[in-house]
């Protein structure tokens, strides 16, 4: 199979969504997707992009992204925030999540980041065991807050 990794550009933007919708309908929660297209393409590509991303792509199709922020810890620095791994249903299994992930595990290095960090829901084992695989740390202490405005 031959897959293509590449930064995200705007025009990725609505089959970037789609993934992400695919992405909260497994998570069992697809109405928690409130942003719009329009927001979304502001914040990556706008005066002030927020978030920056790796798409995978077959035969001009994208089926996976990587989409990261930079985090500030007072006690680590700048780190990569992994927000999302998305890969399309038909194509699990097939080393394309391992693709993204590697391809920005670079990236942080190349920036000289502290490290990454990201989150996975406790129920999903796959992703348990393909993090599991490069020796991440799980850290079961913290507790998520969130404050919706």
């Amino acid at each position: 199979m031959n897959i293509q990794l590449r930064k995200a550009t705007i025009e990725d933007c609505e089959p970037m969504m789609e993934l992400i919708h695919e992405l909260a309908e497994f998570e069992k929660a697809p109405q928690e997707v409130t942003v719009s297209l329009e927001e979304f393409k502001e914040s990556g590509f706008g005066s002030n992009p927020v978030w920056g991303a790796f798409v995978a792509e077959h035969n001009d199709k994208i089926i996976g992204l990587s989409l990261y922020y930079i985090r500030y810890s007072t006690w680590k620095g700048r780190r990569l925030y992994l927000e999302d791994l998305i890969v399309h249903e038909p194509y699990r299994g097939k080393g394309i999540g391992k693709l993204l992930l590697d391809r920005t595990i670079e990236y942080a290095k190349e920036k000289k980041y502290s490290g990454m960090m990201w989150q996975v829901l406790d129920w999903n084992q796959p992703a348990i065991e393909f993090y599991g695989k490069y020796n991440a740390k799980f850290d079961g202490e913290w507790i998520n807050v969130n404050l919706n405005f």
